[in-house]
């Protein structure tokens, strides 16, 4: 029996391909999935065939090379009549693969992209045999589709509860990718979240100790849920995997953006995340400056509903 090749990176591409998967109409035990390793991916994976691929860096000819080989190992495991990718390096290497031995192949641009496509997709945007999808219809063309988003799944709602008056137990997450630091947002929340009762940290690799906090690098997928979903507030930078995680727990996260002239992130994308996810009424936009108590009070105060979108239909 033919198998559906699922391609992608890690954090919020893996997030956003798992997520659609049911919409894409593919059934998890026909899914073969081709990833990075990490406790995202061990968590939302555990059930499913897994091959998992090297990180590869600019110019990391080495990676490159076993990421290849990775791919042709996969394609003689299995016959695939579909593959499906949001991105980001393993797409370039599987995706063309995938197309040569008679795949319908398909492209999904993450969300994270508002105003364009990335490198992977101008890239893949190249290759007929690849069709490709953008999540917002506002750029869609000739050769960008629109099928919809993976932001459909969720609306703004009031909480069930009864309005808070106090900030008791928060959440922070900043991912876990290396070689980026959020110093700002620690500036900002560490006094701010002085008084509230239980605050957890999920920090990354960054070193917070000078902040005077228990900051734990990764959170497993499970137990990030549980406190996202117990907390009266999520604040988050502006990632689309913590966002749909957050989004998922019922919570109206407060969404930071990274901002590259800081040396916080590779690019400003993440503002263009925070600004779709703030004009659904799905989260606060704030820099780490303006986040007040205030702040915290009306996140607090506001919810997330998930609803059944329609499928995601993709052309044949």
């Amino acid at each position: 029996m033919a198998k559906a090749l699922m391609v992608c990176s890690g954090g919020g591409h893996l997030k956003q391909l798992y997520t659609l998967s049911s919409r894409l109409g593919v059934d998890p035990a026909d899914q073969v999935w081709v990833t990075f390793e990490n406790g995202l991916s061990s968590s939302l994976l555990a059930d499913r065939e897994v091959h998992y691929a090297p990180f590869v860096a600019p110019r990391d000819l080495v990676n490159l090379a076993k990421l290849y080989s990775v791919a042709r190992k996969v394609m003689k495991a299995h016959t695939y009549d579909r593959a499906f990718s949001t991105g980001s390096s393993p797409a370039v290497a599987v995706l063309p693969m995938a197309a040569s031995s008679g795949a319908r192949t398909y492209y999904i641009e993450s969300a994270a992209r508002a105003d364009g496509p990335s490198m992977t997709g101008r890239i893949l945007q190249q290759l007929p045999a690849v069709q490709t999808y953008t999540q917002y219809p506002a750029w869609q063309s000739k050769r960008w589709s629109y099928a919809g988003s993976i932001f459909d799944e969720f609306v703004p709602s009031a909480p069930a509860a009864v309005p808070s008056s106090r900030v008791s137990r928060a959440v922070v997450t900043v991912g876990t990718q290396e070689g980026y630091g959020f110093d700002r947002l620690f500036d900002a929340l560490v006094p701010l979240l002085h008084d509230v009762d239980e605050v957890l940290w999920q920090v990354g690799p960054q070193d917070t100790s000078r902040w005077g906090i228990e900051g734990r690098n990764r959170v497993p997928h499970e137990e990030l849920c549980v406190a996202m979903r117990e907390a009266d507030v999520v604040i988050s930078h502006a990632g689309t995997g913590s966002a749909l995680t957050a989004f998922e727990q019922g919570k109206c996260p407060i969404l930071v953006p990274r901002l590259a002239r800081y040396r916080e992130h590779v690019d400003d994308h993440q503002v263009q995340i925070a600004r779709e996810m703030q004009r659904r009424k799905l989260a606060f936009m704030r820099t780490p400056e303006s986040i007040t108590p205030r702040t915290l009070l009306n996140a607090a105060n506001r919810a997330v509903s998930t609803v059944h979108p329609s499928p995601m239909e993709l052309s044949a």
